[in-house]
């Protein structure tokens, strides 16, 4: 069975920083792409990072500058630094990942840590 948890979250003031952790475990053969999403309340789930296996990254347009997804293969972690944080950057973040186990291949989520950004 695999995992991925989260750590990191947390109530910061607008302009600051938090960094996120994804931690994924189990039996895993190798990681994919690796994501970061977001939710705020009353809205829909959008992406926020990507990072593939090679390790390039792409980024909404929101967070360009600003954040930074980095990866950690040989302990199966996704990072998510958020720099110059914003009261709308407040939201639970996701972490989600393609992951190949000797079942196959699918897709996972954590279950989410919050982010609070006040003004």
């Amino acid at each position: 069975q695999v995992q991925l948890v989260e750590s990191g979250g947390g109530l910061v003031q607008a302009g600051g920083s938090l960094g996120l952790s994804c931690a994924a475990s189990g039996s895993i053969f190798s990681i994919n792409t690796m994501r970061w999403y977001r939710q705020a309340p009353g809205k829909q789930r959008e992406w926020v990072a990507v990072i593939t296996s090679g390790g390039s990254t792409t980024y909404v347009d929101s967070v360009k500058g600003r954040f930074t997804i980095s990866r950690d293969n040989a302990q199966n972690t996704v990072y998510l630094q958020m720099n110059s944080l914003k009261p709308e950057d407040t939201a639970v973040y996701y972490c989600n990942a393609d992951i190949q186990t000797t079942y196959g291949s699918r897709n996972y989520w954590g279950q989410g840590t919050q982010v609070t950004v006040s003004s």
